[in-house]
Protein backbone atom coordinates (compact mmCIF):
# COMPACT_ATOMS: atom_id res chain seq x y z
CA UNK A 1 0.00 0.00 0.00
CA UNK A 2 1.36 3.39 -0.98
CA UNK A 3 2.30 5.97 1.61
CA UNK A 4 -0.39 8.42 0.48
CA UNK A 5 -3.06 5.78 0.87
CA UNK A 6 -1.75 4.93 4.34
CA UNK A 7 -1.90 8.59 5.33
CA UNK A 8 -5.48 8.82 4.07
CA UNK A 9 -6.54 5.72 5.99
CA UNK A 10 -4.83 6.99 9.12
CA UNK A 11 -6.63 10.32 8.78
CA UNK A 12 -9.93 8.43 8.67
CA UNK A 13 -8.82 6.33 11.64
CA UNK A 14 -7.95 9.60 13.40
CA UNK A 15 -11.45 10.94 12.80
CA UNK A 16 -12.95 7.77 14.25
CA UNK A 17 -10.50 7.87 17.17
CA UNK A 18 -11.39 11.49 17.83
CA UNK A 19 -15.09 10.62 17.79
CA UNK A 20 -14.40 7.81 20.26
CA UNK A 21 -12.41 10.20 22.47
CA UNK A 22 -15.35 12.62 22.44
CA UNK A 23 -17.67 9.80 23.42
CA UNK A 24 -15.40 9.00 26.38
CA UNK A 25 -15.13 12.67 27.34
CA UNK A 26 -18.87 13.27 27.52
CA UNK A 27 -20.22 9.83 28.43
CA UNK A 28 -17.56 8.34 30.73
CA UNK A 29 -16.92 11.39 32.89
CA UNK A 30 -18.09 11.40 36.51
CA UNK A 31 -20.87 13.75 35.44
CA UNK A 32 -21.89 12.65 31.92
CA UNK A 33 -23.39 15.21 29.57
CA UNK A 34 -25.73 14.60 26.65
CA UNK A 35 -23.40 16.26 24.15
CA UNK A 36 -22.02 13.24 22.30
CA UNK A 37 -24.23 12.13 19.39
CA UNK A 38 -23.74 8.59 20.70
CA UNK A 39 -25.18 9.54 24.10
CA UNK A 40 -28.81 9.00 25.15
CA UNK A 41 -31.36 11.59 23.90
CA UNK A 42 -30.92 15.05 25.35
CA UNK A 43 -33.36 16.49 27.91
CA UNK A 44 -36.18 18.71 26.62
CA UNK A 45 -35.34 22.33 25.75
CA UNK A 46 -37.67 25.07 27.09
CA UNK A 47 -39.18 27.21 24.32
CA UNK A 48 -40.42 30.79 24.36
CA UNK A 49 -44.07 29.79 24.80
CA UNK A 50 -43.34 27.73 27.92
CA UNK A 51 -43.46 24.32 26.27
CA UNK A 52 -40.53 21.97 25.89
CA UNK A 53 -39.16 20.29 22.82
CA UNK A 54 -36.71 17.44 22.47
CA UNK A 55 -34.29 18.00 19.59
CA UNK A 56 -34.11 14.94 17.42
CA UNK A 57 -30.82 13.18 16.82
CA UNK A 58 -30.06 12.22 13.22
CA UNK A 59 -27.78 9.52 11.91
CA UNK A 60 -25.74 12.23 10.23
CA UNK A 61 -24.92 13.65 13.67
CA UNK A 62 -22.62 10.68 14.20
CA UNK A 63 -20.43 11.47 11.21
CA UNK A 64 -17.12 12.81 12.58
CA UNK A 65 -16.64 16.58 12.18
CA UNK A 66 -19.70 17.08 9.95
CA UNK A 67 -22.02 15.84 12.67
CA UNK A 68 -20.97 18.65 15.01
CA UNK A 69 -21.95 21.23 12.43
CA UNK A 70 -25.46 19.78 12.49
CA UNK A 71 -25.51 19.63 16.28
CA UNK A 72 -25.18 23.39 16.46
CA UNK A 73 -28.97 23.35 16.62
CA UNK A 74 -28.62 22.19 20.25
CA UNK A 75 -26.81 25.38 21.29
CA UNK A 76 -29.83 26.55 23.37
CA UNK A 77 -29.30 23.48 25.55
CA UNK A 78 -25.51 23.16 25.75
CA UNK A 79 -24.43 26.78 25.19
CA UNK A 80 -23.13 28.71 22.22
CA UNK A 81 -20.03 27.20 20.69
CA UNK A 82 -20.29 23.91 22.61
CA UNK A 83 -19.66 22.06 19.35
CA UNK A 84 -16.35 23.76 18.57
CA UNK A 85 -14.12 21.83 20.97
CA UNK A 86 -15.30 18.31 20.05
CA UNK A 87 -15.05 19.23 16.38
CA UNK A 88 -11.45 20.39 16.90
CA UNK A 89 -10.66 17.22 18.87
CA UNK A 90 -11.69 15.08 15.89
CA UNK A 91 -9.82 17.26 13.40
CA UNK A 92 -6.76 17.23 15.68
CA UNK A 93 -6.78 13.43 15.91
CA UNK A 94 -7.21 13.16 12.13
CA UNK A 95 -4.09 15.29 11.66
CA UNK A 96 -2.05 13.80 14.50
CA UNK A 97 -2.16 10.11 13.58
CA UNK A 98 -0.69 10.54 10.05
CA UNK A 99 1.98 12.91 11.39
CA UNK A 100 2.89 10.48 14.17
CA UNK A 101 2.99 7.62 11.68
CA UNK A 102 5.39 9.56 9.45
CA UNK A 103 7.55 10.50 12.45
CA UNK A 104 7.71 6.96 13.80
CA UNK A 105 8.03 4.91 10.61
CA UNK A 106 9.36 7.20 7.87
CA UNK A 107 11.66 9.75 9.50
CA UNK A 108 13.17 7.51 12.19
CA UNK A 109 12.49 10.26 14.70
CA UNK A 110 12.74 7.89 17.66
CA UNK A 111 16.15 6.60 16.62
CA UNK A 112 19.48 8.15 17.61
CA UNK A 113 20.96 10.41 14.94
CA UNK A 114 23.62 7.95 13.66
CA UNK A 115 20.91 5.34 13.01
CA UNK A 116 18.66 7.64 10.95
CA UNK A 117 19.89 6.32 7.65
CA UNK A 118 17.80 4.71 4.93
CA UNK A 119 18.99 1.26 5.99
CA UNK A 120 18.51 2.03 9.69
CA UNK A 121 14.98 3.33 9.21
CA UNK A 122 14.08 0.35 7.02
CA UNK A 123 15.30 -2.17 9.61
CA UNK A 124 13.49 -0.22 12.34
CA UNK A 125 10.20 -0.22 10.40
CA UNK A 126 8.51 -3.30 11.99
CA UNK A 127 9.47 -2.05 15.45
CA UNK A 128 8.27 1.46 14.59
CA UNK A 129 4.89 0.18 13.38
CA UNK A 130 4.35 -1.71 16.65
CA UNK A 131 5.29 1.37 18.65
CA UNK A 132 2.98 3.56 16.60
CA UNK A 133 0.01 1.24 17.12
CA UNK A 134 0.51 1.06 20.89
CA UNK A 135 1.17 4.77 21.30
CA UNK A 136 -1.88 5.63 19.18
CA UNK A 137 -4.02 3.80 21.76
CA UNK A 138 -2.31 5.71 24.56
CA UNK A 139 -2.80 8.97 22.65
CA UNK A 140 -6.59 8.52 22.46
CA UNK A 141 -6.79 7.64 26.15
CA UNK A 142 -4.71 10.68 27.09
CA UNK A 143 -6.92 12.94 24.97
CA UNK A 144 -10.00 11.66 26.79
CA UNK A 145 -8.36 11.97 30.22
CA UNK A 146 -7.06 15.47 29.45
CA UNK A 147 -10.41 16.98 28.52
CA UNK A 148 -12.32 15.24 31.30
CA UNK A 149 -9.75 16.71 33.68
CA UNK A 150 -10.24 20.14 32.12
CA UNK A 151 -14.00 19.85 32.60
CA UNK A 152 -14.21 18.26 36.04
CA UNK A 153 -10.73 18.40 37.61
CA UNK A 154 -11.01 14.61 37.95
CA UNK A 155 -9.91 11.61 35.91
CA UNK A 156 -12.28 8.64 36.29
CA UNK A 157 -10.95 5.13 36.81
CA UNK A 158 -13.15 3.98 33.95
CA UNK A 159 -10.59 5.61 31.63
CA UNK A 160 -7.34 4.68 33.35
CA UNK A 161 -8.16 1.19 34.65
CA UNK A 162 -9.07 -0.35 31.26
CA UNK A 163 -6.18 1.55 29.71
CA UNK A 164 -3.74 0.05 32.20
CA UNK A 165 -5.10 -3.45 31.59
CA UNK A 166 -4.72 -2.95 27.82
CA UNK A 167 -1.10 -1.90 28.33
CA UNK A 168 -0.37 -4.94 30.51
CA UNK A 169 -1.89 -7.32 27.96
CA UNK A 170 0.02 -5.74 25.07
CA UNK A 171 3.28 -5.98 27.00
CA UNK A 172 3.06 -9.78 26.98
CA UNK A 173 2.74 -10.01 23.19
CA UNK A 174 5.79 -10.82 21.02
CA UNK A 175 5.89 -7.27 19.63
CA UNK A 176 8.56 -4.64 20.02
CA UNK A 177 6.51 -2.10 21.96
CA UNK A 178 9.22 -0.35 23.98
CA UNK A 179 11.12 2.74 22.88
CA UNK A 180 14.65 2.29 21.43
CA UNK A 181 17.56 2.81 23.76
CA UNK A 182 21.28 3.08 23.01
CA UNK A 183 23.31 0.77 25.24
CA UNK A 184 27.00 0.01 25.71
CA UNK A 185 27.38 -3.61 26.72
CA UNK A 186 30.59 -5.63 26.50
CA UNK A 187 32.29 -2.64 24.86
CA UNK A 188 29.78 -2.73 21.99
CA UNK A 189 27.20 -0.06 21.20
CA UNK A 190 23.77 -1.29 20.22
CA UNK A 191 20.09 -0.35 20.13
CA UNK A 192 17.64 -2.35 22.19
CA UNK A 193 14.16 -2.04 23.65
CA UNK A 194 13.89 0.12 26.77
CA UNK A 195 12.62 -2.59 29.06
CA UNK A 196 12.70 -2.16 32.84
CA UNK A 197 16.36 -3.21 33.17
CA UNK A 198 17.77 -0.56 30.81
CA UNK A 199 20.44 0.89 30.96
CA UNK A 200 21.75 -2.39 32.41
CA UNK A 201 21.65 -5.89 30.88
CA UNK A 202 18.79 -8.18 31.87
CA UNK A 203 19.82 -10.03 35.04
CA UNK A 204 18.86 -13.68 35.42
CA UNK A 205 17.32 -13.04 38.85
CA UNK A 206 14.42 -11.16 37.24
CA UNK A 207 13.32 -14.37 35.54
CA UNK A 208 13.28 -16.13 38.89
CA UNK A 209 11.17 -15.78 41.99
CA UNK A 210 12.62 -12.33 42.76
CA UNK A 211 11.03 -10.91 39.63
CA UNK A 212 7.78 -12.76 40.32
CA UNK A 213 7.46 -11.38 43.84
CA UNK A 214 8.13 -7.85 42.59
CA UNK A 215 5.41 -8.20 39.95
CA UNK A 216 2.88 -9.63 42.40
CA UNK A 217 3.61 -6.89 44.95
CA UNK A 218 3.13 -4.15 42.37
CA UNK A 219 -0.14 -5.66 41.15
CA UNK A 220 -1.52 -6.08 44.68
CA UNK A 221 -0.55 -2.52 45.62
CA UNK A 222 -2.22 -1.13 42.50
CA UNK A 223 -5.46 -3.01 43.23
CA UNK A 224 -5.41 -1.71 46.81
CA UNK A 225 -4.76 1.82 45.56
CA UNK A 226 -7.86 1.67 43.37
CA UNK A 227 -10.07 0.94 46.38
CA UNK A 228 -11.81 3.81 48.16
CA UNK A 229 -9.56 4.32 51.19
CA UNK A 230 -9.93 6.74 54.07
CA UNK A 231 -7.35 6.65 56.85
CA UNK A 232 -8.46 8.77 59.83
CA UNK A 233 -5.76 8.89 62.51
CA UNK A 234 -7.40 11.16 65.10
CA UNK A 235 -8.65 8.14 67.12
CA UNK A 236 -5.37 6.25 67.02
CA UNK A 237 -3.68 3.90 64.58
CA UNK A 238 -5.56 0.79 65.70
CA UNK A 239 -8.99 2.29 65.10
CA UNK A 240 -7.78 3.92 61.90
CA UNK A 241 -6.84 0.54 60.44
CA UNK A 242 -10.16 -0.92 61.57
CA UNK A 243 -12.13 1.92 59.98
CA UNK A 244 -10.05 1.57 56.83
CA UNK A 245 -10.78 -2.15 56.48
CA UNK A 246 -14.47 -1.69 57.30
CA UNK A 247 -14.78 1.15 54.77
CA UNK A 248 -13.14 -0.89 52.03
CA UNK A 249 -15.36 -3.92 52.72
CA UNK A 250 -18.62 -2.00 52.49
CA UNK A 251 -17.82 -0.21 49.22
CA UNK A 252 -19.64 -1.70 46.20
CA UNK A 253 -16.55 -1.51 43.98
CA UNK A 254 -14.45 -3.60 46.38
CA UNK A 255 -15.76 -7.00 45.25
CA UNK A 256 -15.02 -6.54 41.52
CA UNK A 257 -11.59 -5.16 42.38
CA UNK A 258 -10.87 -8.19 44.57
CA UNK A 259 -11.95 -10.47 41.72
CA UNK A 260 -9.77 -8.53 39.28
CA UNK A 261 -6.85 -8.64 41.68
CA UNK A 262 -7.16 -12.38 42.24
CA UNK A 263 -7.44 -13.16 38.53
CA UNK A 264 -4.49 -10.86 37.87
CA UNK A 265 -2.30 -12.68 40.38
CA UNK A 266 -2.93 -16.00 38.63
CA UNK A 267 -2.35 -14.50 35.18
CA UNK A 268 0.94 -12.93 36.28
CA UNK A 269 2.09 -16.33 37.52
CA UNK A 270 1.04 -17.84 34.19
CA UNK A 271 3.01 -15.28 32.16
CA UNK A 272 6.03 -15.93 34.40
CA UNK A 273 6.09 -19.48 33.02
CA UNK A 274 5.74 -18.48 29.35
CA UNK A 275 9.32 -17.42 28.72
CA UNK A 276 11.71 -14.51 29.06
CA UNK A 277 10.24 -12.32 26.28
CA UNK A 278 6.68 -12.23 27.62
CA UNK A 279 7.85 -11.98 31.21
CA UNK A 280 10.30 -9.14 30.54
CA UNK A 281 7.54 -7.23 28.77
CA UNK A 282 5.00 -7.69 31.56
CA UNK A 283 7.51 -6.87 34.29
CA UNK A 284 8.54 -3.74 32.36
CA UNK A 285 4.91 -2.67 32.17
CA UNK A 286 4.28 -3.33 35.87
CA UNK A 287 7.43 -1.49 36.96
CA UNK A 288 6.43 1.39 34.68
CA UNK A 289 3.04 1.38 36.40
CA UNK A 290 4.71 1.46 39.82
CA UNK A 291 7.20 4.23 39.01
CA UNK A 292 4.72 6.35 37.07
CA UNK A 293 1.93 6.12 39.61
CA UNK A 294 4.27 5.99 42.60
CA UNK A 295 6.08 9.21 41.70
CA UNK A 296 2.83 11.19 41.56
CA UNK A 297 1.48 9.42 44.65
CA UNK A 298 4.60 10.30 46.64
CA UNK A 299 4.43 13.96 45.62
CA UNK A 300 0.72 13.99 46.43
CA UNK A 301 1.28 12.60 49.93
CA UNK A 302 4.16 14.92 50.80
CA UNK A 303 2.56 18.04 49.28
CA UNK A 304 -0.80 17.34 50.92
CA UNK A 305 0.84 16.91 54.33
CA UNK A 306 2.93 20.05 53.91
CA UNK A 307 0.11 22.26 52.62
CA UNK A 308 -2.58 20.75 54.89
CA UNK A 309 -4.89 20.32 51.92
CA UNK A 310 -5.22 17.86 49.06
CA UNK A 311 -2.54 18.35 46.42
CA UNK A 312 -3.49 16.76 43.11
CA UNK A 313 -6.25 14.21 42.79
CA UNK A 314 -5.78 10.47 42.87
CA UNK A 315 -6.84 10.41 39.23
CA UNK A 316 -3.42 11.89 38.44
CA UNK A 317 -1.87 8.86 40.15
CA UNK A 318 -3.90 6.35 38.14
CA UNK A 319 -3.28 8.34 34.94
CA UNK A 320 0.49 8.24 35.38
CA UNK A 321 0.30 4.57 36.33
CA UNK A 322 -1.48 3.89 33.03
CA UNK A 323 1.11 5.92 31.13
CA UNK A 324 3.94 4.07 32.84
CA UNK A 325 2.37 0.73 31.93
CA UNK A 326 2.41 1.80 28.27
CA UNK A 327 5.84 3.44 27.99
CA UNK A 328 7.90 2.04 30.87
CA UNK A 329 9.43 3.67 33.92
CA UNK A 330 12.06 5.59 31.96
CA UNK A 331 9.62 7.55 29.77
CA UNK A 332 7.10 7.88 32.61
CA UNK A 333 9.68 9.43 34.90
CA UNK A 334 10.88 11.72 32.11
CA UNK A 335 7.30 12.77 31.41
CA UNK A 336 6.72 13.47 35.09
CA UNK A 337 9.70 15.82 35.30
CA UNK A 338 8.84 17.48 31.98
CA UNK A 339 5.24 18.12 33.10
CA UNK A 340 6.02 21.52 34.72
CA UNK A 341 7.66 22.65 31.47
CA UNK A 342 4.56 21.67 29.53
CA UNK A 343 2.42 23.39 32.17
CA UNK A 344 3.71 26.81 31.20
CA UNK A 345 2.27 26.57 27.70
CA UNK A 346 -0.96 24.91 28.86
CA UNK A 347 -1.62 27.54 31.54
CA UNK A 348 -1.15 30.34 29.03
CA UNK A 349 -3.52 28.75 26.50
CA UNK A 350 -6.07 27.92 29.20
CA UNK A 351 -6.00 31.47 30.54
CA UNK A 352 -6.40 33.01 27.08
CA UNK A 353 -9.37 30.76 26.26
CA UNK A 354 -11.18 30.65 29.62
CA UNK A 355 -9.57 33.39 31.76
CA UNK A 356 -9.15 30.77 34.47
CA UNK A 357 -5.62 30.53 35.90
CA UNK A 358 -6.13 27.13 37.55
CA UNK A 359 -5.45 24.08 35.40
CA UNK A 360 -5.62 20.45 36.59
CA UNK A 361 -2.38 18.48 36.68
CA UNK A 362 -3.47 15.64 34.37
CA UNK A 363 -2.96 17.61 31.13
CA UNK A 364 0.56 18.51 32.29
CA UNK A 365 1.39 14.84 32.76
CA UNK A 366 0.04 13.93 29.33
CA UNK A 367 1.90 16.78 27.65
CA UNK A 368 5.12 15.94 29.51
CA UNK A 369 4.83 12.32 28.39
CA UNK A 370 4.26 13.40 24.79
CA UNK A 371 7.39 15.58 24.91
CA UNK A 372 9.43 12.73 26.41
CA UNK A 373 8.34 10.27 23.71
CA UNK A 374 8.65 12.60 20.70
CA UNK A 375 12.11 13.78 21.76
CA UNK A 376 13.07 10.39 23.12
CA UNK A 377 16.61 10.30 21.75
CA UNK A 378 17.44 13.66 23.33
CA UNK A 379 15.57 13.07 26.58
CA UNK A 380 16.78 9.54 27.30
CA UNK A 381 19.74 8.54 25.15
CA UNK A 382 21.55 11.86 25.43
CA UNK A 383 20.58 13.01 28.94
CA UNK A 384 18.71 10.80 31.39
CA UNK A 385 20.40 7.48 30.64
CA UNK A 386 23.67 8.88 32.00
CA UNK A 387 21.97 9.73 35.30
CA UNK A 388 20.27 6.33 35.39
CA UNK A 389 23.73 4.74 35.39
CA UNK A 390 24.14 6.09 38.93
CA UNK A 391 21.95 3.20 40.02
CA UNK A 392 20.47 3.22 43.51
CA UNK A 393 22.00 6.65 44.14
CA UNK A 394 19.25 8.07 41.92
CA UNK A 395 16.63 6.79 44.37
CA UNK A 396 18.32 8.62 47.25
CA UNK A 397 18.52 11.79 45.17
CA UNK A 398 14.82 11.60 44.30
CA UNK A 399 13.82 10.93 47.90
CA UNK A 400 15.98 13.85 49.01
CA UNK A 401 14.35 16.10 46.43
CA UNK A 402 10.91 14.97 47.61
CA UNK A 403 11.73 15.76 51.24
CA UNK A 404 13.21 19.11 50.22
CA UNK A 405 10.00 19.91 48.35
CA UNK A 406 7.99 19.08 51.47
CA UNK A 407 10.21 21.31 53.61
CA UNK A 408 9.89 24.20 51.17
CA UNK A 409 6.11 23.81 51.09
CA UNK A 410 6.01 23.82 54.90
CA UNK A 411 8.05 27.03 55.01
CA UNK A 412 5.93 28.63 52.30
CA UNK A 413 2.74 27.61 54.11
CA UNK A 414 4.02 29.18 57.34
CA UNK A 415 4.88 32.39 55.48
CA UNK A 416 1.41 32.53 53.89
CA UNK A 417 -0.32 31.97 57.23
CA UNK A 418 1.81 34.64 58.87
CA UNK A 419 1.04 37.15 56.13
CA UNK A 420 -2.70 36.52 55.94
CA UNK A 421 -3.08 36.28 59.71
CA UNK A 422 -2.27 39.97 60.03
Amino acid sequence: MGLSMRFAMLAIAGLISGAFANYLIYSWAYFPRHISPWAPPVPPIPTDDGTKTVPSRRWTDRIPVLGWLGLRRESPLHGNGFWIRPLLVEIGCALTLPVLYWYYTQSGGLLPDPARTAAGIASFSPWAHSLFFVHAILFVLMVAATFIDFDEQTIPDIITLPGTLIALVISTLPWQTWLPSVVLWNNQIGITETTFNIPWPFAAKWSGTSGLWVALAIWATWIFALMDRHLVLRHGLGRAVGYLIHGIRRRPETKPLVVLGTVGLFLICAVWTWGVVAWAGLLSSLIGLAVGGGSVWAVRIVASAAMRQEAMGFGDVTLMAMIGAFVGWQAALAGFFLAPLAAVLIVIIQFIVTRKPAVPFGPYLCAGTAIAVIFWDLVWNQVLSDYAMLGSLVIYILVGALLAMGALLLVWGAIKRAIFAR
